[in-house]
């Protein structure tokens, strides 16, 4: 009766999400209340676990995903993600523009989300597939799927980081360290089929660019900031995190040392994102009303539907610990030995459903809790190696209920069949390789 009350909450969410297109937050807060009351959770409990479970994980992470998002919107408003992309074209050559293109979304995609990322970007890679001869189904998918790689598997990205939360990871440098290692390798799964797309497809290859127009768009920034004003929000704010991870983990003797302090607490992931924030501040062309409320305002908007789906999954996380469903169907699935693929089949199944990555990892990563243990993943590493999994999943795949696959359709002019074929066959790809390597590091890790 545990199996089956849990397997109709999962189905209730990923109906009403996907069908009723009933917000997420309000399908999580229903599938919580309706479990507890079915395993007959006492009354005065239901409430106390419901705002407990909210609670702890947005005090856990809550800050973070804020920064981040704000970051975000800076360099995308102040043209520090067009700088990026100057920067990396010169570093990789005009000659290879597909890899340039997957590393630009690459790299973009840490504070930017996905679909932001592709505008952003769009015309950029429009501009280069005139003026280069090069195909624009490659240069497309190239940039979606670097973008990708990181938005499900690098904190800052709001997704990794509720994962992560949820899971109750406490070193959020090792998912930083492990997210950055195999989105490398997620992302080059991406480029190659992207170089295979673009000699197999040819419908949306920017016939139309017009190259004056995009240059417009790109100019509307003005005067670009400096490389190290660019990189600097993102880069300094995840080495400082690392550091830490790093220090923590050979230094543990030292513990009293001022040094070893000092690390410490610049790598916390709320100190070290505030302190990305202040660089974030120097790519302010202005310090006026519009900047210092109305952009950083849009960035507090944009954390808050993350904030409150977060809160949800945490609360249905608690409810699932505290009923019991998670010991015993953890205990079932030992049985088939399964391990580290659960978390992937449950987030795969989200993401291919609903179509949101976020939402994807967020109720992946609050059902899974609970079994951890059952599944030998209870570890710091085995967290870790989860949020990677469940990271995995929730790029599997990208279709029609996705807003990003309609992004890279769209504004790359493919007709849906060739966009089925060539972005949503390259996330298909991506999450398989990234859960083959993730397994692959369980099987030595773990």
């Amino acid at each position: 009766m545990l199996v089956y009350i849990l397997l109709i909450a999962i189905a209730f969410i990923v109906f009403a999400t996907s069908k009723l297109k009933l917000h997420p937050f309000i399908a999580l807060l229903i599938a919580a209340y309706g479990i507890a009351v079915s395993v007959g959770m006492g009354y005065t409990q239901i409430a106390t676990t419901i705002t407990k479970g909210f609670g702890n994980i947005l005090a856990y992470i809550g800050i973070v995903i804020v920064l981040g998002t704000i970051i975000g919107v800076i360099l995308e408003k102040s043209g520090a993600a067009i700088k990026m992309a100057d920067v990396i074209l010169k570093i990789v050559g005009k000659k290879r523009p597909v890899l340039a293109m997957s590393i630009i979304g690459y790299i973009v995609s840490i504070p930017v989300f996905c679909d932001s990322g592709f505008v952003i970007l769009n015309a950029l890679k429009r501009s280069l597939v005139r003026q280069l001869k090069v195909s624009g189904v490659a240069m497309s998918v190239a940039l979606a799927t670097g973008l990708f790689a990181t938005h499900t598997l690098v904190p800052p990205t709001p997704g990794p980081i509720a994962a992560a939360g949820n899971l109750m990871v406490d070193n959020l440098g090792l998912v930083i360290i492990f997210g950055i290692l195999i989105s490398i390798i997620t992302m080059l799964a991406g480029y190659f089929w992207a170089i295979y797309s673009g000699k197999i497809y040819t419908n949306g290859e920017d016939s139309l660019v017009d190259l004056e127009k995009d240059s417009e768009v790109i100019e509307k920034y003005g005067e670009l900031p400096s490389a190290f004003k660019a990189f600097a929000p993102i880069f300094i704010p995840i080495l400082l995190i690392a550091t830490a991870s790093i220090v923590k983990l050979l230094f543990t003797n030292i513990n009293d040392n001022i040094l070893y302090k000092l690390f410490v607490f610049l790598g916390n992931p709320s100190n070290a994102l505030f302190i990305g924030l202040l660089f974030a501040m120097t790519l302010l062309p202005k310090f006026d009303e519009e900047r210092l409320s109305g952009w950083i305002g849009e960035g507090i908007k944009n954390a808050g539907e993350i904030l409150i789906i977060t809160g949800a999954g945490g609360a249905l996380g608690l409810v699932l610990k505290e009923s019991g469903i998670g010991a015993y169907l953890g205990d079932s699935l030992k049985t088939l030995s399964l391990g580290i693929f659960v978390p992937f089949i449950i987030s795969a199944a989200l993401k291919s459903a609903q179509g949101s990555s976020t939402t994807a990892l967020v109720v992946t990563s609050s059902t899974i809790l609970p079994l951890l243990a059952s599944l030998g993943l209870d570890s710091e590493m085995g967290k870790v190696l989860t949020v990677m999994a469940i990271g995995a999943g929730a790029m599997t795949v990208s279709h029609a209920n996705d807003s990003f696959f309609w992004v890279v359709s769209r504004f790359s002019q493919m007709d849906v069949a060739t966009a089925y074929k060539s972005f949503t066959m390259a996330t298909l790809i991506q999450g398989l390789v990234t859960i083959l390597i993730v397994y692959i590091l369980a099987t030595i890790l773990l």
